[in-house]
């Protein structure tokens, strides 16, 4: 299983983007899916996830009311919409895929698939 992610850039606090991760096969009902992203310096952290069984998401405080993900089951392909962004949100975002169980969603356990990383930089 393959992960490329795109949409990464500079852009000004208070902006916006989208992150795009297309995925070899269909991960509909099969694998949870979720964005990662690992600051300069800092361990990787969640960001926001949608669980293969029913599809709910999550996120995390940070991304809360800010972030969006989504996800096209024709395209095999998932989002994550990024608004009012702050130098905070500075970082390599990684999309990652797998069977993961709901109580470690926000862990990197369980997550087999990732892809290659696309970097986020927001200026002041």
């Amino acid at each position: 299983v393959q992960l490329q992610a795109s949409g990464g850039g500079l852009v000004q606090a208070g902006g916006s983007l989208r992150l795009s991760c297309t995925a070899s096969i269909r991960t509909q009902n099969r694998y949870t899916v979720a964005w990662f992203r690992q600051a300069p310096g800092k361990e990787r952290e969640f960001v926001a996830g949608i669980h293969h069984s029913g599809g709910r998401t999550y996120y995390a405080d940070s991304a809360k009311g800010r972030f969006s993900i989504s996800r096209d089951n024709a395209q095999n392909t998932m989002y994550l919409q990024m608004n009012s962004l702050k130098p905070d949100d500075t970082a390599v975002y990684y999309c990652a895929a797998g069977p993961v169980i709901l109580s470690s969603m926000r862990t990197s356990a369980g997550y087999y698939y990732w892809g290659q990383g696309t970097l986020v930089t927001v200026s002041s």
